[in-house]
């Protein structure tokens, strides 16, 4: 069964890392991923710009209303990547997302993937 991990991080963080800092939480995500591919789990992972470079768009009685980032709504933090894995059992999905070193900056939300009406 798909799972999707979000990364929900804080705003600002990436900019408060030092290169060396930086470097290390790349590298670890990288070592992750490699180890998910390595179990045949992963189907994609994904680091997203800052949401200050995204757009949302909306279509409200045919009018459509684009608005830029970073949006005020969604307060202190953004999406900053994901993970497509696959495995059999959420408990499977929620143990990965406990071993992923991004748990110690950010939060994994665990997301099956499912019908639209589920």
């Amino acid at each position: 069964m798909g799972y999707l991990l979000l990364f929900v991080e804080p705003r600002g963080l990436r900019a408060s890392r030092t290169p060396a800092e930086s470097r290390a939480a790349n590298d670890g995500m990288r070592d992750f991923a490699e180890g998910l591919v390595a179990r045949g789990i992963l189907v994609t992972a994904q680091m997203l710009s800052s949401d200050s470079r995204a757009t949302r768009v909306q279509v409200r009685d045919g009018e459509v209303v684009h608005a830029a980032g970073p949006f005020p709504d969604s307060q202190q933090e953004m999406i900053g990547a994901l993970m497509h894995i696959d495995v059999a059992t959420e408990s499977e999905a929620l143990a990965i997302a406990e071993q992923c070193p991004a748990a110690r900056w950010a939060t994994v939300e665990v997301r099956p993937i499912g019908a639209l009406d589920s």
